[in-house]
């Protein structure tokens, strides 16, 4: 009887405490919204986040993205150098890093 009582207990306590426990988060990802999305695309919807960027000649430049004109793209509080922010040219940039996990 006791025996049984405390599987019960158990069980309740398992029945308690699991749903506590999320089922495995899932993996937040990024999606292209279409095909013909842009390096430009990508700047705007990075709009006050932080990137890196780099460059065609091998240049990395990490910064918020203030503004994305139709050329260039201003960077703020550019890493490692306080008291400068950049504008830089879109059609020089090749890749774009940008934080999609935690």
């Amino acid at each position: 009887m006791k025996r049984m009582l405390m599987g019960t207990f158990l069980a309740a306590a398992v029945a308690l405490v699991l749903p506590a426990f999320p089922a495995r988060a899932e993996e937040p990802k990024y999606e292209l919204k279409s095909a013909s999305t842009t390096i430009r695309d990508v700047l705007q919807g990075n709009f006050g986040k932080r990137v890196i960027v780099r460059l065609e000649s091998g240049e990395s430049l990490e910064g918020a993205v203030l503004k994305v004109g139709d050329s260039v793209v201003h960077l703020a509080k550019i890493s490692g150098r306080d008291f400068y922010d950049a504008m830089v040219r879109i059609d020089r940039i090749s890749v774009v890093l940008f934080k999609v996990r935690g």
